[in-house]
């Protein structure tokens, strides 16, 4: 069980970055951020593309690269998530909810049929030379291996989780996102610049999303113009699961979404994955409504 459960911790922590971008935005504006899936794909194509200029410019050091790759990668898809918010979702954040759920859905098929046409609908392969040397094990254990890739995934996805969390509970705009979150128009009345920390808070999901594509096409060495759907959906449900809005709760949504989904595939086969997953959240939702670290909030009056 070694194997499966490294394999599901490691895809359960790429769904629980994706994931904080999603309960982020629910937890301040109420409002499902249906493009998110697409910021996550872009990032994984810019990093894909860093890679490769950093490859055609000659002899550069693995590590240099990766972060360059991962700096370049989280900066873009920032740029891309705040243009988004001051686009598609600030115009409609006082009118009808359904307003900017069909903007939302708007900007994603924008998003993923543009890097369709200006890249490729094909399977586009991430660089091997910057993955092969990370996939030689850690240790083994009869016939289970852990690689140094998985450990790269989980070690450096919990610190971005840590640091946000860090970010979120000791900073000054940390402070006004958790006030904005209980009352914009409060939060407002005290001095805090409500449109820019909705705007910063796009900016960090976005560039945690961006992350998280770029650490995907390691681990799997491909990526897709379609890859934010499936992923965004995957790390929708593991917000939800979790507690939408709950950021805590997002990760254990996360890692739980990705223990049955490589459970799943160990027991009984990839076809019925899905179906775990989904039937999973049917489950705990049943006795849970508000997730498993959602609470139960006094509406205003």
């Amino acid at each position: 069980m070694l194997e499966p459960l490294t394999n599901g911790i490691t895809r359960g922590a790429i769904y629980a970055l994706i994931a904080l971008g999603y309960t982020m935005v629910y937890g301040i504006l109420g409002m499902i951020n249906f493009a998110h899936g697409e910021v996550y794909m872009i990032g994984m194509f810019i990093g894909i593309l860093t890679l490769g200029v950093c490859t055609s410019l000659g002899a550069m050091p693995i590590g240099i690269a990766l972060v360059l790759a991962f700096f370049v990668a989280m900066f873009f898809a920032a740029a891309q998530g705040y243009t988004n918010e001051r686009i598609a979702y600030r115009p409609l954040r006082h009118a009808s909810r359904l307003a900017p759920l069909i903007s939302a859905v708007g900007v994603s098929i924008f998003l993923q049929n543009f890097v369709m046409n200006a890249q490729s609908k094909d399977i586009v392969n991430f660089p091997r030379q910057y993955s092969a040397p990370l996939v030689s094990p850690a240790f083994v254990i009869g016939d289970a291996r852990v690689t140094w890739l998985q450990l790269f995934i989980i070690g450096l996805s919990v610190a971005l989780m840590v640091g946000l969390y860090l970010f979120v509970q000791r900073t000054r705009l940390g402070k006004a996102m958790r006030a904005c979150s209980q009352d914009q128009t409060m939060a407002g009345l005290t001095g805090i610049p409500v449109d820019r920390v909705v705007s910063a808070t796009f900016v960090i999901g976005s560039s945690l999303a961006a992350a998280a594509g770029i650490l995907f096409a390691m681990y799997n060495t491909v990526g897709k113009f379609d890859a934010g759907y499936v992923a965004g959906l995957r790390a929708f449900t593991a917000a939800v699961l979790g507690g939408i809005g709950n950021i805590p709760g997002a990760v254990l949504g996360g890692f739980i979404i990705g223990l049955t989904e490589d459970g799943t595939v160990y027991f009984w086969g990839g076809d019925w994955k899905d179906i775990a997953a989904f039937a999973a959240l049917m489950i705990i939702l049943i006795f849970r409504p508000r997730g498993l670290l959602g609470e139960r909030v006094a509406e205003k009056v």
